[in-house]
């Protein structure tokens, strides 16, 4: 017996959601039956069939009157451009996974419970942490979730990279201040080309020939998950002309002494034990293009970390912000329906 999900923009990270699910050994709890996408039916299907970034889906996928046939079950496909034109009720989706970064507001989000759908997930932060019942890194705050939530976020990829390591370090060192610099690949906001693309003047530049500082929110989504950095936390990010997998530079003071060797040694320990689903650890050279389908949220370079003195360290940490960041999208999903009252569960029609 199945849930019945759907996804809402199926872009980068929409379909990552459904290929994650897919690989997952949850992939019987939940089932996708609707995606709303604008695109054409036979681009959406292409797509969902070859990936420049992760291959080809391990499944079949056909074109059927409604939508499409993934191994088998069928996904009605919707073309609308407002919550309010897809009939959610009549689908009886149980959870929304909003993927098309258009909706951070609560009276915006509300409007897909009020056309219809009994939950949604974001997978990307709410406007304000009131916008939403919960921000959710899975590892670190997920099993707060009581069951009665209606909207979720499932916070941004830089932040599910960046919090569970900060969250080690404050716990054994109490962290002063830190600095994060994100060298993010490039994001369809911006063009293959000079045009106009974007009020950010800097985003209207061609995105395969600069790199490109850009505004982010990190800083603010570090302190909403971690409030006992609040204050202490600033941020910056750069675009970087990858296709895929991006790298947190992150620079931090600390309470008591460090060095590299205390640091390497507990998050090396951390990430085989109890961040093993969360956090990778390597000393190897790697370029950014070995961690291309990673699913762990941050994996931490330890070839790259530096102390000056006793306080001052710097640490680099890579993280497939596509793949990556739909696992946890896929976990948070997990541990939330289990905290649902019954019952829970339900089986799509074929």
């Amino acid at each position: 017996m199945s849930l019945r999900l759907a996804i809402n923009g199926y872009g980068r990270i929409g379909r990552s959601f459904l290929r994650a699910l897919h690989a997952s050994p949850f992939r019987e709890r939940f089932r996708v039956v609707a995606i709303n996408e604008p695109a054409d039916l036979a681009s959406i299907a292409y797509l969902t069939r070859f990936d420049s970034t992760h291959g080809r889906f391990p499944g079949t996928v056909e074109t059927t009157p409604t939508g499409l046939m993934v191994d088998g079950w069928p996904i009605t496909v919707s073309h609308a451009q407002t919550p309010e034109e897809v009939d959610w009720r009549t689908l009886d989706i149980d959870v929304l996974v909003e993927c098309s970064g258009r909706y951070g507001d609560r009276d915006d989000l509300t409007r897909f419970l009020d056309a219809g759908c009994r939950r949604v997930l974001l997978s990307h932060p709410g406007n304000s942490a009131s916008d939403v019942d919960a921000t959710v890194v899975y590892g670190i705050n997920h099993d707060r979730l009581d069951g009665h939530e209606r909207i979720v976020s499932n916070a941004s990829c830089t932040t599910n990279a960046a919090v569970p390591v900060l969250a080690l370090l404050d716990q054994a060192f109490g962290i002063e201040h830190v600095l994060l610099t994100t060298l993010h690949s490039v994001m369809n906001d911006q063009p293959l080309i000079d045009g106009y693309h974007h009020t950010d003047l800097r985003r209207t530049r061609s995105a395969m020939q600069s790199i490109i500082p850009v505004s982010t929110g990190l800083a603010r989504g570090v302190e909403r998950l971690l409030p006992q950095l609040a204050g202490k936390v600033e941020a910056k990010a750069i675009r970087v002309p990858t296709l895929n997998v991006s790298a947190i530079d992150l620079v931090l003071t600390t309470r008591e002494a460090i060095d590299v060797t205390a640091v390497n040694t507990l998050l090396r320990k951390a990430a085989r034990e109890s961040f093993a689903r969360l956090i990778a650890y390597t000393d190897d050279p790697h370029a950014s293009i070995d961690f291309n389908h990673d699913p762990h949220s941050a994996i931490v370079d330890g070839s790259q970390t530096r102390a000056s003195g006793t306080r001052l360290m710097s640490l680099l940490l890579w993280f497939d912000n596509e793949w990556g960041f739909a696992n946890r999208l896929v976990d948070a999903l997990e541990h939330w329906q289990t905290r649902w009252p019954a019952p829970a569960f339900r089986t799509p029609e074929i």
